[in-house]
């Protein structure tokens, strides 16, 4: 019988449905991210960074307690020092609106934020639908207008068309009116429902009193078909949500921006109001939903703040990064562009100097580490995938000079230079400029 210490030791891995997301992977990404912050930008929208983990509350009163998430798809846990309920954040909107309160910036001027970063529901993992999963949120504070609707869904045309996905995705737009409009819509709704509740399956008889307006949001196929005839909401909405509904239109077809009104959309969420929307394809099977979101007016007075009107919504890193691939822009790999070989230890001082300044000057620069003669080297040098070699050896050292190489264009071949000019003939190569060419 084998000893303990010489047991096997079982590997360690990610836990099922989140996910390592590796070097090539992860610059995809991150060239992706780059392109929406981009567009946001020059909207004037600004960056925010929030937690990942939020008191259990907060999601309780925000989201809702009959839904999905707050029911069964929360990762919640206890403080072990305190004791108090915290969550894993299942959305973004809920923790932004908590910050906004608690530093005072819903009583200032109008804010527009943006954020990134991983979500958390503890739900069965499934092509792009994960335990952790990754958000690009936008949320609005302090306007109430349809302009300020219209400005994020003409940002997210803008978006589509820089990646070209614009044929790929359809804009599907509703109003779920006010608290008011809703109440009277569910009561008639109930009663509809009530009728045929032998063909409802067991969330819809559960959801029927507590939140039956998400029975409209239903996937299973008799549910559907019950729905087909339920009392539409948006023949209950009064002249100011109907006049923000049709503000709101107008302006969307001023931007020439394409849409299909879908009197089922509900969300998920209990805080919306008014506006909601959704940009769904048919490029990604059951997943079709790439980016969602809408008005949300009462959630900062619902979580303790004075009245703020909002709006905002969320896209789906994961799905859209499948969409891309499918059907839109390539995201190019930056590739390295310069491998600094070396050898003595003269050699490596200078080589030192002469990487550091090639970074100075904007180009990604590996030095090589690890020892090993100039062929071993050379070897690494090809397989980063950089443009140029640089090669100094004793030689080189003494005179301040470097042997310059391009591994991926014959015609150059190699030249030794000093470092002012090295610096100058492969920036203009790099950077394609006008410099010189030496």
């Amino acid at each position: 019988m084998p000893e303990k210490s010489e047991r096997k030791v079982k590997p360690l891995q990610s836990v099922r449905g989140m996910n390592d997301i590796l070097p090539r992977e992860a610059e995809f990404w991150e060239g992706l991210e780059q392109m929406i912050f981009a567009v946001f930008k020059g909207y004037g929208y600004r960056p925010i960074r929030l937690p990942i983990v939020e008191s259990t509350p907060l999601f309780h009163r925000a989201i809702g307690e009959v839904t999905d998430i707050v029911e069964k798809e929360m990762f919640s846990f206890e403080d072990r020092l305190s004791g108090d309920p915290l969550t894993l954040r299942p959305e973004g909107t809920a923790g932004c609106a908590r910050a906004v309160i608690e530093h005072g910036l819903a009583h200032q001027a109008a804010h527009r934020l943006y954020y990134a970063g991983p979500m958390f529901r503890h739900e069965r993992p499934q092509k792009d639908r994960y335990r952790q999963f990754h958000q690009i949120g936008v949320e609005t504070f302090g306007l109430s207008g349809p302009d300020i609707d219209a400005e994020h869904l003409m940002m997210l045309a803008s978006l589509w068309e820089d990646m070209g996905l614009n044929e790929s995705l359809d804009l599907q737009l509703n109003s779920l009116g006010e608290p008011e409009e809703r109440r009277r819509h569910r009561a008639d709704l109930i009663a509809y429902l009530e009728k045929h509740i032998d063909k409802l399956d067991a969330d819809a008889r559960r959801r029927l009193h507590a939140n039956p307006l998400r029975i409209l949001d239903s996937k299973h196929p008799d549910v559907r078909e019950i729905c087909a005839d339920a009392p539409r909401l948006m023949d209950y909405l009064g002249a100011e949500s109907l006049a923000h509904f049709e503000g709101l239109r107008n302006i969307l077809e001023v931007a020439r921006i394409r849409y299909e009104v879908n009197p089922r959309l509900v969300r998920g969420l209990d805080y919306y109001n008014r506006t909601v929307f959704e940009w769904v394809t048919g490029r990604l099977g059951a997943q079709g939903t790439v980016c969602a979101g809408g008005r949300y007016d009462g959630l900062v007075t619902q979580l303790g703040g004075k009245p703020t009107p909002a709006c905002g919504f969320a896209l789906g890193v994961e799905r859209l990064m499948s969409l891309v691939r499918l059907d839109g822009l390539i995201v190019q790999e930056l590739p390295l562009d310069v491998y600094v070989a070396h050898q003595g230890e003269a050699a490596f001082s200078w080589a030192l100097q002469v990487a550091g300044n090639l970074r100075k000057e904007g180009m990604s620069t590996v030095l090589h580490c690890g020892g090993g003669g100039f062929r071993a080297q050379m070897k690494k040098a090809d397989a980063s995938g950089a443009q140029f070699s640089i090669i100094i050896g004793d030689d080189e050292a003494a005179t301040r000079t470097m042997q310059v190489k391009a591994l991926r264009d014959a015609n150059f071949g190699q030249r030794q230079l000093a470092l002012p000019e090295a610096v100058k003939c492969l920036y203009a190569h790099i950077f394609e400029t006008d410099g010189k060419e030496l």
